[in-house]
C-alpha cells in the first residue's frame, strides 16, 4: 500500500515543481488587465497543492481498489493524459505569453478531469469527489482566462504589430514592455 502513496506523492511534487517553474509572475503578467475578482497571486500555490494532493489521493484510491491490471492501467492512462494537459497550460499562458492559446487548451484539461472522475468511479466512490475541487478550480481558471483574453487581446505577433503602430505614450497592457 505504501508504494502507490509514495509514487503519487512523488508525481504530485514533480507536477507542482514544474508548474512553479513554468509560472513566471513577472512584468508581463502584472501588466495584464485582470478582473477585480482575480485571486491574489499567493493563493495559487497553496490552492494547487491542496487540489493536486486530493487528486493524488483519488489516484491512490482508484489504483488500490481497481480489480485487475486493466483497471490499474486505465487509472494510469487517465492520470497521464491529465498531467500532460495540466502541464501545458502554464507554458502556454506564461512562457509563450499566449493566454489565447491557453484558453483553447483549457477545455481539454477540463474534459480530462471529467474523464478522470468518470474513469475512477467504478473503483472508488470517494475518488471522484476528491477530484471535484480540481474540476471546479479549472472551471474558475477557465473563466478567468477568458476574461483576461477579452480584456487584453490581441496576443503574439498581432500584439507586437499593434504595439509598433501605437503612438508613444498610448501603450496598453497588451503592448506593455517587459
Amino acid at each position: 500500500m505504501t508504494v502507490p502513496i509514495i509514487v503519487a506523492a512523488m508525481i504530485t511534487v514533480l507536477v507542482l515543481g514544474v508548474g512553479a517553474v513554468m509560472t513566471t509572475i513577472g512584468p508581463w503578467y502584472r501588466n495584464l488587465r485582470k478582473p477585480a475578482w482575480t485571486p491574489p497571486d499567493w493563493i495559487f500555490g497553496p490552492a494547487w497543492t491542496v487540489i493536486l494532493g486530493l487528486a493524488a489521493g483519488a489516484g491512490v484510491l482508484a489504483w488500490m481498489q481497481a480489480p485487475d491490471a486493466h483497471g490499474r492501467l486505465r487509472v494510469v492512462v487517465l492520470f497521464a493524459v491529465n498531467i500532460v494537459l495540466h502541464m501545458l497550460w502554464s507554458p502556454l499562458f506564461f512562457n509563450l505569453r499566449r493566454p489565447d492559446w491557453a484558453l483553447i487548451e483549457v477545455p481539454f484539461l477540463w474534459l480530462s478531469i471529467v474523464a478522470l472522475m468518470v474513469g475512477v468511479t467504478p473503483f472508488s466512490s470517494l475518488a471522484p469527489w476528491l477530484l471535484l475541487p480540481y474540476l471546479l478550480w479549472v472551471a474558475f481558471a477557465a473563466v478567468l482566462n477568458l476574461v483576461i483574453v477579452r480584456m487584453n487581446r490581441p496576443f503574439g505577433a498581432a500584439a507586437e504589430n499593434a504595439a509598433r503602430l501605437r503612438p508613444a505614450g498610448h501603450g496598453g497592457a497588451a503592448g506593455a514592455p517587459d
